[in-house]
């Protein structure tokens, strides 16, 4: 879901800047083999996030939703060589598809694939572990990985939620996929932790930095 006119949306991916062939190789594979492939967080988003990890100087970083493995790359290219992104993901088809696609290249050696259930993965971390967070995932646990990722960043650090605006949906929220992500909205506006501003960037993308 993009909510600006198609040639706005052109002309910003032409003002900034592109994938790499790997990454556009894993999402040509993603588009004709997988489905959902409109779940690929795509060049919009991927550069708000490689342009955070540099501003943070973020080594290490947390992705919940995975997918096919489009973010977590995008990441890894930026990461210091001494840095980890660390991604959870429930399905093993995806952790299988992700994995062919990192061991093409050196900065998939930067990614650590958790397979299974997000919530007790990212329960496995120490708090403040991280400089960075991107959740993906599904969004009726979205309230849950926000509280969870505000535990496990630093100070200083930064998460950032993808489809914050869902369609627009979070407008009128009627399924429990909308409520779940207005609620988050409200709790991240309330969260005294953080200094936060939601993005018309794609689906919404909400960035919170960690005070």
């Amino acid at each position: 879901m993009n909510f600006l006119p198609e040639k706005i949306q052109k002309y910003c991916e032409d003002h900034s800047e592109k994938n790499s062939a790997i990454l556009d190789e894993l999402t040509n594979y993603t588009q004709n083999n997988i489905e959902g492939s409109v779940m690929i967080s795509g060049p919009q988003v991927g550069n708000v996030l490689q342009g955070l990890i540099k501003m943070l100087n973020a080594k290490y970083i947390l992705e919940i939703g995975m997918y096919t493995g489009y973010s977590a790359l995008k990441m890894a290219e930026v990461v210091t060589n001494e840095g980890e992104v660390h991604t959870c993901e429930l399905a093993k088809n995806h952790c299988k598809t992700a994995q062919s696609f990192f061991n093409k290249t050196t900065y998939g050696k930067k990614i650590i694939i958790h397979q299974g259930e997000a919530l007790s993965s990212i329960e496995k971390f120490p708090i403040n572990t991280f400089d960075l967070a991107f959740i993906d995932a599904d969004k009726i646990n979205y309230p849950n990985y926000y509280q969870r990722c505000m535990t496990l960043v630093k100070s200083g650090g930064v998460v950032v939620l993808d489809n914050m605006l869902w369609g627009g949906t979070v407008l009128n929220p009627k399924d429990e996929d909308s409520k779940a992500i207005r609620k988050t909205g409200k709790l991240i506006q309330h969260d005294d932790r953080c200094f936060n501003f939601l993005l018309p960037i794609r689906d919404g993308l909400m960035v919170c930095y960690k005070t």
